[in-house]
């Protein structure tokens, strides 16, 4: 583990429990995922621009928002905003394969190349309407949604969930929280947790 690596698994490990996820954090290469001018802020705790308007998130975000999936390792997980592919590269580590969806063309196309880059082989991209979810692939254990939904969750990704299965969204009302749903006997149960700041879910409808 270079140093940098360490640095941040360390201020991560105050808020985040699950030792996968932080040896996840460790071994995925973060800075194949930024700009290359950004390249000397690639391990810090912070968000950074990747264009077309949308970032590459805070380290500790995603890894708490990994961390509320409670993966095992032989989930196939449906990630919603691949960005720069850095969430979805965490997830690849904790999962057994990852279906990520982008809007943008361009940031699909580098994100490939960042997975490339950075060894990730068990990730599938996809571009489209990630409010739609992928049917086609469904139902899923797991779902990661990586940009602010307005109001609620949207209907079509809670629709392709799996008995049992955990979603992970900022949801916005006023002000954003990160949202757990998970599928019950009773229905989709929502567990409302701390604040947070995504850009928002872009539909390809406008």
């Amino acid at each position: 583990m270079s140093a940098a690596a360490e640095r941040l698994v360390r201020t991560l490990r105050r808020h985040v429990f699950d030792d996968r996820v932080l040896a996840a954090v460790a071994a995925v290469p973060r800075d194949r995922f930024v700009p290359a001018d950004l390249q000397a802020e690639a391990w810090e705790n912070v968000p950074l621009p990747i264009g077309s308007g949308q970032t590459i998130s805070q380290p500790l975000v995603v890894a708490r928002m990994c961390e509320l999936l409670e993966l095992t390792g032989a989930e196939t997980v449906l990630d919603v905003g691949t960005g720069s592919g850095y969430h979805a590269a965490l997830l690849a580590r904790l999962a057994r394969h990852v279906y990520s969806i982008e809007v943008h063309e361009s940031l699909s196309r580098q994100a490939a190349v960042n997975l490339h880059a950075a060894g990730v082989a068990n990730v599938t991209l996809v571009v489209g309407d990630g409010s739609r979810g992928l049917p086609e692939h469904a139902p899923y254990p797991a779902i990661n949604v990586a940009a602010a939904a307005g109001g609620a969750i949207p209907p079509a990704l809670a629709a392709q969930l799996a008995p049992g299965g955990r979603l992970v969204a900022p949801v916005e009302n006023g002000e954003q929280r990160l949202v757990v749903a998970r599928r019950t006997e009773a229905g989709v149960q929502l567990t409302e947790l701390e604040r947070v700041r995504f850009v928002p879910l872009v539909s390809s409808r406008g």
